[in-house]
């Protein structure tokens, strides 16, 4: 019997919790750049072959100016405005559980959740997140987008997490894998 996808949060934040800083910023990622290095991002991406992610966020991935970075990938928008399609992405705007349910009832490679913050507080509150790379980057930005938000907004506010494993890379970036 073939195992279940996979629900994947794979998203980098600051120490202090945040996923971008003042104004949507995201310059502090440079912080951990280094040539040749990519944390296992290939190897993460090639385990998946969906992409789901929150409206704000493809539109952040739009305005880099680069081409779609999950081209080779079935990818969906979460989004109350938008509906339809473009070229890149489907915009779901139904029950996020059935939704949910219905891609991983279906065969095929895991799913990453690719953000924002919005998306993954909501899909934490539903308990469809079944696993969460985090990597922690080694800077402090006092104020942004903080990637859990309020803790009381989930369901399950002291939510056990099974820590799968910590790698610690030399910029000091230190990536955490847990199960939940």
């Amino acid at each position: 019997m073939q195992d279940q996808r996979k629900v994947v949060l794979y998203i980098a934040q600051s120490l202090d919790g945040f996923i971008a800083g003042k104004d949507d910023d995201l310059s502090w990622l440079s912080v951990v750049e280094k040539s040749g290095e990519d944390y296992g991002y290939q190897n993460f991406i090639n385990s998946v072959d969906t992409v789901i992610m929150g409206r704000k966020t493809y539109d952040k991935v739009l305005s880099f100016g680069i081409e779609f970075p999950h081209k080779s990938k079935k990818c969906y928008v979460i989004s109350n405005s938008k509906t339809g399609h473009d070229e890149y992405v489907e915009f779901i705007n139904d029950d996020l559980i059935a939704f949910i349910e219905s891609l991983k009832s279906k065969p095929g490679k895991n799913i990453y959740l690719d953000g924002g913050a919005m998306l993954v507080q909501e899909m934490l509150r539903l308990n469809l997140i079944d696993e969460m790379i985090l990597s922690v980057i080694p800077v402090l930005l006092g104020k942004g987008i903080h990637l859990f938000g309020e803790y009381n907004t989930l369901s399950k506010p002291h939510t056990k997490l099974q820590l799968q494993s910590c790698k610690y890379f030399e910029t000091g970036l230190v990536q955490l894998q847990y199960r939940i």
